[in-house]
């Protein structure tokens, strides 16, 4: 990871918590989303696992993440994240 790396820390339904490196927070659909990649004891992902959420701002300015629980918007929001995804591996190879 580099200096620009943002990690959050989630508390899970059973108080465990797990560290996750932020890769985008990005919209679709006039909706923001967070996709987060979820780092073991070393800071590593192993897995390639992705948790992806609905991103809002409190009033305040404080980011929080909400569960998505329908199926199409979990869909559509992947896919954006697929889409994202794309673009950044087309960069790396044209640098």
């Amino acid at each position: 990871m580099n200096e620009e790396s943002i990690t959050v820390t989630l508390t899970l339904d059973n108080d465990e918590t797990l560290e996750c490196l932020v890769l985008t927070i990005y919209e679709t659909n006039g909706q923001k989303y967070i996709a987060l990649l979820p780092l073991d004891e070393e800071g590593d992902n192993t897995d390639g696992e992705v948790f992806i959420y609905r991103y809002l701002e409190s009033e305040d300015g404080e980011p929080e993440l909400d569960n998505i629980l329908d199926d199409e918007e979990y869909e559509i929001a992947a896919d954006a994240f697929d889409e994202w995804l794309d673009t950044q591996e087309f960069d790396e190879i044209s640098e």
